[in-house]
């Protein structure tokens, strides 16, 4: 293949480079911190993320210690080596002798010491960022799978999914330079200190050179802070862009909306890389400043030592051991200003993260981890309920009561709060007033194992998993293959999985991609039935299958020894035909309950209802060619 050339037609979607433009909701006042509030926070941050892994930021810290002990002792033999050896056979012709095996040795011993206090640094620094991450990682997806549904209505899946990956790496990255961090402050500590040892002028002048070097690397930290939050915020953007773009491509395809997408898509990456030009040039200003400050700053103490070496004051050995450790300062300052840099840019990335940790709706559960035997009675008291605010319910002063047992069609027309009754039946959102009761206990008071296994809820949107046939029904149950098959045969689809390559193991793809939208729903359904659960939902969970089919799947459950009060959306008067009991909601209220046969007789409101469904489900079969 001929490589290609000229720009890429992506890149001639994005606009040339320009100045920074922050909208005004992209930096708030929490992000305009000072200097000195920079690293009070940004250590509050390290030192929360160093607990986690206490004995593995130790090591780390004793191998960087252990390296900076080398470092110094190595200073110390070779201003030793010029006094004992060098200077007596360079300045006198005196023979080495054994002073240069004794040299050889010395060096040599040292360097062992370094290796020894790099490596348990560097391990210990990779275990423990990597462990953090990890930890962190958990305790996210742990986090939001404890909230509740009414703050999951209020998200964007792309900011969570840049939470939970870019922000939780960016967050935990400053644990791999700290340790060496740690060492070079002490490394900084004991070249003042032996410096002054030395000489206290030296030592003086030492310390106002690495003074000025914090105090730079201190300001170029902070004045990167609002670019990160810029940049942070921006990625978002991007991943959220990415997420909607990919996740709806058949609608994309389908109205011929590619050219919207990408350029939507090209405006945000542009945007995101204008912010991280500018997060790179200010560091390409700190590395400069941080290979060139060190050495300029080094020359007029290696000038001053000079001045003394001919005062008498120190020996030329003298010198060299404070020349070496200079040298040797100019990497692990250099470091040390990364380190805030790193400081600043993970503090903005922990800032995202934490909104989501703060979050403290969590879903509270109770301690009753009783489950009876047999299908389950519904007890449903003057509930009232909206999705997030109350002042527009979508359920008034709701009451039914459901015996255990049978099959029970709740029925009503478009908005009249049917899926809204059986997500409060299987605990998706609370009611904001009344109760839910299952045997006469409310469903707030029990165990959070003990309600999904007593209840099940199968959507209108079956979502499957990227995973086998057997891990989609099993879902982690420790169930057996004879019960999957079972299941599968209940639900209406052995035969479709007993065609597939690989049977059981057969991979539906990514949502199920390889299946039709009947098998997906049959599929879910077969995962709630393997469960048996006391009380199987089902919200419209067969609208997609033909209706033979799902009268077939109806006949099959009442037939059935499943231990379960069966309750169920439907809109096809064949199938309601086949069920036990009938609830007609209107308005968010229970406005007739009975035998099909009975409502029809005695409830208009229900005979047009049916008359509706069945118009609607002719218009569609003539539409469409019906479902699968």
């Amino acid at each position: 293949m001929q490589p290609t050339s000229g720009p890429s037609p992506a890149a001639d979607l994005l606009p040339p480079v320009g100045p920074l433009r922050v909208a005004p909701d992209e930096l708030g006042p929490e992000d305009r911190l000072g200097p000195s509030e920079l690293l009070r926070e940004g250590a509050t941050h390290v030192w929360g993320l160093v607990r986690g892994r206490p004995l593995g930021f130790a090591t780390a810290v004793v191998g960087s210690v252990t390296f900076v002990a080398a470092v110094l002792a190595t200073s110390r033999v070779v201003g030793g080596l010029t006094d004992t050896l060098l200077v007596p056979v360079l300045e006198q012709g005196e023979a080495p002798g054994p002073r240069l095996r004794d040299a050889v040795v010395a060096l040599l011993a040292v360097g062992v010491w370094r290796a020894l206090g790099i490596t348990l640094r560097r391990s210990a620094a990779g275990w423990t960022q990597y462990g953090v991450l990890a930890d962190l990682r958990r305790r996210l997806v742990s986090h939001q799978l404890d909230l509740p549904l009414s703050w999951y209505v209020r998200q964007r899946v792309g900011d969570l999914l840049a939470v939970n990956d870019a922000h939780a790496r960016q967050a935990t990255f400053v644990l791999a330079p700290l340790p060496f961090a740690t060492g070079a402050v002490v490394l900084a500590l004991g070249t003042v200190g032996l410096t002054t040892f030395i000489d206290p002028v030296l030592g003086l002048a030492v310390a106002a050179a690495l003074a000025v070097v914090v105090v730079v690397e201190m300001v170029v930290a902070w004045s990167a802070f609002r670019a990160f939050v810029v940049e942070q915020r921006r990625r978002s953007v991007v991943a959220r862009t990415a997420h909607e773009s990919i996740d709806g491509a058949q609608t994309v395809r389908a109205l011929g909306a590619r050219e919207r997408e990408t350029a939507r898509f090209a405006r945000d990456v542009g945007s995101l890389r204008d912010a991280e030009v500018v997060v790179h040039r200010r560091f390409a200003w700190m590395r400069a400043a941080m290979d060139a400050l060190p050495s300029s700053l080094s020359i007029p103490v290696v000038v001053l030592g000079a001045v003394r070496v001919d005062a008498g004051v120190i020996s030329p050995g003298d010198l060299v051991t404070v020349a070496y450790l200079l040298a040797l300062l100019s990497m692990p300052l250099a470091l040390l200003g990364f380190l805030l840099w790193d400081t600043a840019h993970s503090l903005t990335a922990w800032r995202r993260v934490r909104t989501v940790l703060d979050v403290e709706q969590v879903v509270e559960h109770g301690d009753d981890e009783h489950v009876p035997a047999g299908p389950a009675a519904v007890d449903v008291r003057t509930v009232t309920f909206g999705y997030g605010d109350p002042s527009t319910p979508v359920l008034h002063d709701l009451d039914l009561r459901l015996d255990g047992g049978g099959t029970i069609a709740v029925v009503g027309p478009t908005a009249s709060g049917k899926t809204s009754l059986l997500t409060l039946l299987a605990r998706l959102w609370d009611p904001d007033g009344g109760a839910v009761r299952l045997d006469g206990r409310d469903l707030r008071g029990l165990d959070r194992a003990a309600l999904p296994a007593q209840v099940a809820l199968v959507g209108q949107e079956a979502f499957l998993f990227d995973d086998s046939i057997r891990g989609n029904v099993a879902l982690g149950l420790d169930v057996d293959d004879a019960a999957v098959w079972d299941a599968l045969a209940l639900a209406g689809v052995d035969d479709v999985v007993r065609e597939l390559a690989g049977g059981l193991d057969a991979v539906v793809g990514e949502r199920g991609a390889t299946l039709s939208g009947g098998q997906r729903q049959r599929l879910a359904l077969a995962r709630a039935l393997v469960r048996r659960p006391r009380l199987l939902l089902l919200d419209d969970a067969t609208s997609a299958v033909d209706p033979s089919v799902e009268a077939r799947i109806l006949a099959g459950l009442r037939e059935s020894a499943l231990p379960a009060t069966v309750v169920l959306v439907a809109s096809r008067p064949a199938s309601i035909a086949l069920c036990d009991e009938v609830v007609l909601l209107e308005q968010g209220r229970v406005v007739a309950q009975g035998a099909h046969e009975e409502l029809l007789r005695t409830e208009p409101r229900y005979a047009h209802l049916l008359q509706a469904y069945e118009r609607d489900r002719e218009e569609r079969a003539g539409t469409t060619g019906g479902p699968t």
